[in-house]
């Protein structure tokens, strides 16, 4: 079975402009998420950019990159591009990495890809356990709701995805990678966006409401994403401190 890993990318995010250039020990967070992901070692990684300047970062830091359209709606439409544009064969799964999560763990992304392997799923994606219960109310923190109580070994279907909620049984925080099976990936692309996911602002929705089943496996941390630029300087501390 064979994943290609393909890391959607574009400067022009609203909230922190940019972003995929800003750098922490040097290196831009586009480079470190490609690096991330090579270390995982579960197949081919490209990064599918949105501007020239990003595939010029990545190239210049020993990684791969192509140029994409700028008319995406999502990220999942930016990748089947790539992947068409790539004309790679014999691709069975396809891994949808966020450009800004440049501390993700490398076991969840092995973890995830063993399990969409393992049970053929459709689509799979993280989530890991919620230690503040104020998360439940910030609605820039996704939820999802599982039909069962996630441990290592499961690979439980998700109920729900919500941005707040009082319920405790069985949610989580949402961690925003996706896997498909090329089949999937397709039929995904092809459908138009659902109301859920225009209102909620949650492509996943687009799954859930054309009857595709979206597994979960439990991640071992939250990883920080970079949406604002206190994220950005309290990730850029940790992992400098780090090394």
């Amino acid at each position: 079975m064979k994943t290609l890993t393909i890391i959607p990318s574009r400067l022009s995010a609203t909230r922190l402009p940019g972003k995929p250039l800003l750098k922490i020990n040097d290196i831009s967070i586009i480079s470190h998420v490609f690096m991330r992901a090579q270390e995982a070692n579960i197949g081919d990684v490209v990064v599918a950019a949105e501007d020239q300047e990003i595939v010029d970062d990545v190239v210049n830091n020993g990684g791969r990159a192509i140029l994409t359209g700028k008319n995406h709606k999502t990220g999942t439409d930016r990748i089947y591009e790539a992947l068409n544009k790539l004309e790679v064969k014999d691709v069975d799964f396809v891994m949808n990495l966020q450009g800004d999560e440049p501390a993700i763990n490398i076991n969840d992304i092995i973890n995830l890809n063993k399990k969409m392997i393992s049970n053929q799923s459709q689509m799979g994606t993280l989530a890991a356990k919620i230690k503040d219960l104020k998360d439940l109310e910030n609605e820039n923190i996704v939820k999802v709701i599982t039909k069962e109580n996630l441990n290592k070994d499961k690979f439980s279907k998700a109920k729900d995805f919500l941005r707040r909620s009082l319920e405790v049984e069985n949610i989580y925080h949402h961690i925003g990678i996706y896997c498909y099976s090329t089949d999937t990936l397709k039929k995904f692309v092809e459908l138009d966006q659902s109301k859920n996911e225009i209102n909620n602002r949650l492509e996943q929705f687009r799954a859930l409401d054309n009857d595709i089943e979206i597994n979960i496996a439990l991640a071992s941390s939250s990883p920080i994403g970079v949406d604002t630029k206190e994220d950005y300087l309290a990730l850029k501390k940790i992992m400098e401190y780090k090394d």
